[in-house]
């Protein structure tokens, strides 16, 4: 198996990177600035590394060229510029397409408004933000450019914490140490799902040939501040000095309860999507 993880050197793709070359897979990423810590993991080593700029037209069929791989999994993370998010998730899947490459293109769950709050497979984009209307344009965009891929939508992303942990887990150490101003809003609510799971059901779908949405968030529903209680909880610190808030009580944009629904896709994926509660219960 040959794979390309675009987006390797982030917190998804690192894990992604050390489970492909873990598994025996031939396995290249791509870095934008620099290569992922991935290169130094357990299992890693032999991963090989490509710069690549998705604002840069025709830099993702140099690539592919270089590669030749099998399978990509496009897990780049350009946050609201649309460039990136939108414009270049839509070259990616043009140059897939092209090469009749096997493509899973990692979406969000900021694709929806949270007017109805339970969200299946078949549910249609209603974003509310412009991270969430980027993703929406790039899912539709790969469905209809390259329809025999597979999308998935996912969730807050939590890991194992310390210096490698995501953006939820660093900010709830800095929140706790009072280094950073902020609050944990009590009314947002997620579904998260570990990084390993995530990684995990994002490979079987590499291997597969399932096409269309698949939602990969975990089983339980948490708002920000409850996760952050849990993190804290594991790593030690007190949770007592997270600071509470309300995000309807700010002029924030963005969806308040948006809950996956994955259970149409646990019936075609092994990986078990495990609930916060279980991944972060302190022994």
């Amino acid at each position: 198996m040959k794979i390309l993880i675009i987006g390797g050197s982030g917190f998804l793709g690192t894990e992604l990177v050390r489970r492909a070359t873990a598994a025996g897979w031939e396995t290249a990423a791509t870095y934008c600035s620099r290569p992922g810590s991935a290169t130094g993991a357990a299992g890693a080593a032999g991963a090989a590394w490509h710069r690549l700029d998705l604002r840069s037209p025709g830099h993702i069929d140099e690539v592919l060229a270089a590669v030749t791989p099998s399978a990509v999994i496009n897990a780049t993370s350009g946050g609201s510029d649309w460039v990136v998010t939108a414009d270049g998730s839509i070259r990616v899947a043009m140059a897939a397409a092209r090469r009749g490459c096997r493509l899973v293109h990692v979406s969000s769950d900021a694709v929806f408004s949270g007017s109805r709050i339970h969200y299946d497979e078949t549910c249609l984009p209603d974003p509310v933000t412009p991270y969430g209307a980027a993703k929406a344009s790039a899912e539709t965009a790969v469905r209809l450019l390259a329809p025999s891929a597979a999308v998935a939508r996912t969730s807050l992303i939590i890991g194992h914490g310390g210096s490698d942990g995501s953006v939820h887990e660093r900010l709830v150490h800095a929140l706790a140490a009072g280094t950073h101003d902020g609050v944990l809003f009590t009314d947002d609510v997620r579904c998260p799902v570990h990084v390993e799971d995530l990684a995990s059901a994002l490979l079987e779908l590499a291997v597969s040939d399932r096409a269309g949405m698949f939602h990969l968030a975990g089983a339980d529903a948490l708002s920000r501040h409850e996760l952050g209680v849990l993190i804290a909880r594991r790593d030690g610190l007190d949770a007592a000095r997270l600071p509470v808030g309300r995000r309807s009580d700010t002029l924030m944009p963005g969806a308040l309860d948006v809950r996956l629904d994955s259970r149409a896709t646990q019936e075609h994926v092994r990986t078990r999507l495990r609930g916060a509660g279980e991944f972060l219960r302190v022994h």
